[in-house]
């Protein structure tokens, strides 16, 4: 039980970090050129990227042997995890710039608007929501497909993905406005150490250590 719970927490706060990128996006093509169409490409975004999740987890835990497998997802877990940690120090120390949520947002408005605005089907802005969720989600999907394959929890790792893309969601759609006061450098930084942390163990599981009980 408490492992699935950390293992829930972990994949619902990495997931949170790429959906408030997402959502910057999704909220400008809204403003700019319809809820409707936003909501369509963010949605079509959403399907694809679970049906990677319902194909790819059970795949990697029918072929690939256990330990191989949490070998692997672990080498993966530890070079996201020190990405993001790298990324993340070097925001809070100056060396590169904040993410302006707010800026991008404006960015994105001002994109958007000198397109042309077609009759019926919106196809730029359809366009440009399906990639911005997708992009980002993508990042999730490689997150719960290795969490959760690797204790063979997959389901617990979905729900957690699922309850950040339902919080994140509901706060953009309420405030209608780019989540800008979230502090996504501290929540990236805590978020790199528990991908790291997860890493190191299933290394350390698949090469066949004991770690201490």
């Amino acid at each position: 039980m408490t492992h699935s719970l950390v293992l829930m927490l972990a994949v619902a706060a990495a997931s949170a970090v790429e959906m408030v990128e997402a959502i910057t996006v999704v909220l400008a093509v809204a403003v700019t050129r319809g809820w409707r169409i936003s909501l369509q490409g963010a949605a079509a975004a959403l399907v694809a990227l679970a049906i990677i999740v319902a194909v790819l987890g059970p795949t990697l835990l029918a072929l690939v042997p256990i330990d191989a497998l949490r070998l692997l997802v672990g080498t993966l877990l530890l070079i996201m995890g020190l990405q993001w940690l790298r990324k993340a120090i070097m925001r809070s120390s100056g060396f590169r710039s904040q993410r302006d949520e707010a800026a991008i947002f404006e960015y994105e408005q001002k994109t958007l608007g000198a397109m042309a605005k077609t009759e019926g089907f919106d196809a730029a802005g359809f366009t440009i929501s399906f990639k911005g969720v997708f992009l980002e989600g993508f990042e999730v999907v490689m997150i719960v497909v290795s969490l959760g394959a690797a204790q063979d929890q997959l389901a617990i790792a979905s729900i957690g993905a699922a309850i950040a893309a339902v919080i994140v969601a509901s706060f953009g759609i309420v405030i209608a406005k780019p989540l800008a006061r979230v502090p996504e450098n501290m929540l990236k930084m805590s978020v790199a150490v528990m991908l790291a942390t997860f890493g190191t163990f299933w290394v350390g599981e698949g090469a066949g250590v004991e770690w201490p009980s």
